[in-house]
């Protein structure tokens, strides 16, 4: 009998070891087949450029077809629950902007996933900032000329735009609204393009616009530019001061893009793809090819993508609250 119990007690500390080997020879072939990279939004816009970029890449390592799957819709939300609901083994990933995780489910009264716990986060890849600007016909060259000028035109229209509701551009004038105490009318459109038209026109008075198709015009003198919203200076415009440093304690508004899987994918499949991504965004030719459409590369850490999750998620249901956003507003 004893030696029956000692037998069985063998087994059974065995077990483990049997497991993880198992597990590390399964993993340790990942991916043997092709992998889904999961898109919330069209081609062709920055978000779907970053996943091609990182999935043509990674097929080179890997050897196996990694494809991008565009399911635009909901500011990204049904890509974010098909991701959040596929099988946990690496083989379904998501490309999610800080909009998607930290900002929807403020703005959304339903959600088919909690981001924070459905969805397990890789890496954050790339950024890009808003840069702040103005028409040439307001007479202001800084940021506390245009709060004083707002200031003292008080009961005017005095408009910002952005490119829809909930996004960073949108949130970045109402956080700008709150803190400077001013009063400007949040203008959305469907898209970019109408507001570089309108703001061109000299039909709006400011814009929190992205970097990437802003930059050539206030570099024409079409536009004036007057701070980006990254927390350090940008390096696509190093000469243009922060909002922090024009006065503006904590102001980041920024557009970050990441990788992330579902809840519960093996830690050693999250820590390859991270790895392996991360390689890809330090080669000169990737980050060249970012930096053309204005964005930096982070290659953070999970942890660090985590972590940045939970900081940034409360302060944008603040000002979500505060100014009374929501989806479809």
């Amino acid at each position: 009998m004893r030696g029956t119990i000692k037998i069985a007690t063998a087994l059974i500390a065995a077990l483990p070891i049997v497991f993880s080997a198992s597990n590390s020879g399964a993993q340790g072939g990942y991916p043997d087949h092709a992998v889904k990279m999961v898109v919330g939004y069209p081609p062709g816009g920055p978000v779907d450029i970053i996943g091609r970029v990182m999935s043509d890449r990674l097929a080179e390592v890997w050897g196996q077809p990694v494809v991008v799957e565009n399911i635009s819709g909901a500011g990204g939300n049904i890509a974010g629950e098909r991701a959040a609901h596929a099988a946990p083994d690496g083989y379904t990933l998501l490309v999610t902007t800080n909009a998607q995780i930290t900002i929807n489910p403020s703005l959304y009264s339903k959600m088919g996933y909690d981001p924070a716990k459905d969805l397990t986060p890789i890496t954050l890849a790339v950024y890009s900032p808003n840069i702040l600007v103005v028409p040439n016909d307001v007479p202001v060259k800084t940021v506390q000329e245009l709060v004083a000028y707002a200031r003292s035109h008080t009961g005017e229209k005095l408009t910002f735009a952005s490119a829809g509701v909930g996004t960073t551009q949108h949130l970045a004038g109402e956080l700008f609204k709150a803190m400077a105490h001013i009063d400007i009318q949040h203008v959305p459109y469907r898209g970019a393009a109408p507001v570089i038209t309108d703001l061109l026109g000299g039909r709006l008075t400011m814009y929190f616009g992205a970097i990437s198709p802003l930059i050539p015009l206030v570099r024409e003198g079409k536009v004036r530019a007057l701070a980006v919203t990254s927390p350090k200076r940008f390096g696509a415009s190093p000469d243009l001061p922060t909002m922090i440093e024009a006065g503006f304690p904590d102001f980041v508004s920024i557009l970050s893009i990441g990788l992330m899987a579902p809840v519960g994918t093996p830690p050693a499949i999250i820590d390859k793809i991270h790895r392996d991504t991360v390689k890809i965004l330090a080669q000169p030719d990737v980050r060249k090819k970012l930096s053309d459409i204005g964005m930096e590369v982070i290659g953070s850490s999970p942890a660090e993508f985590s972590a940045t999750m939970k900081a940034e998620t409360p302060q944008w249901a603040k000002v979500i609250k505060d100014a009374g956003i929501k989806a479809g507003n």
